[in-house]
């Protein structure tokens, strides 16, 4: 099975273009920490990563892409979970508190992350996706195999509205995790 780190959502990457597009990451999170996300394009990016304009459009197809794809990897390079409890609310807890770091210290990021998600970019929907499933599968493991599919659908949706709504600045990410413990609390008792 390949590499995660090393697919893009356009192409396989050799290490060389897969340093290339972790070059471009870094730029990025760079530039939305000093623009915001109104302020990022691709080229102010690529001109951050040293890179040609034309050389980063291979590689993403937007600033909603590449926010995505940012996002994407640093939660497959973030490993699932060791459970250290047998009380599936308690898993859950340590799964919402997992899948959120990588955005929990960056606030321009994480709103940017929010807007890129939310994007049509056809290149953004199959990373919504793979998100989307890495998440399933990293709560129905903490909830359990045999658990209620809508116990999981409800994590789920509990989960994206707590990240649109820290990324729209309703509520901090402290505030968010606390509401996610106590969410998982009453519905997995």
């Amino acid at each position: 099975m390949s590499d995660p780190a090393r697919e893009s959502t356009r192409r396989r990457l050799t290490a060389k273009q897969a340093d290339t597009v972790e070059r471009l990451g870094q730029a990025a999170v760079t530039v939305l920490g000093r623009e915001g996300f109104a302020g990022l394009t691709v080229r102010r990016v690529a001109t951050e990563a040293g890179v040609g304009a034309a050389t980063a459009y291979t590689y993403f197809s937007s600033k909603e892409h590449l926010v995505a794809e940012v996002f994407w990897r640093r939660l497959v390079g973030s490993p699932c979970v060791a459970h250290q409890s047998d009380d599936p609310a308690e898993r859950v807890i340590e799964v919402f508190g997992h899948i959120s770091k990588p955005v929990a210290d960056e606030p321009e990021f994480a709103g940017a992350v929010t807007a890129a998600l939310l994007g049509r970019d056809p290149d953004v929907e199959v990373l919504r996706l793979r998100i989307a499933l890495d998440i399933r599968d990293r709560l129905t493991e903490a909830v359990g195999a045999d658990a209620d599919p809508g116990v999981v659908d409800t994590l789920e949706l509990l989960y994206s509205g707590a990240l649109v709504s820290a990324g729209m600045g309703y509520s901090s990410y402290d505030d968010i995790s606390r509401r996610l413990a106590t969410a998982a609390r009453l519905l997995l008792g």
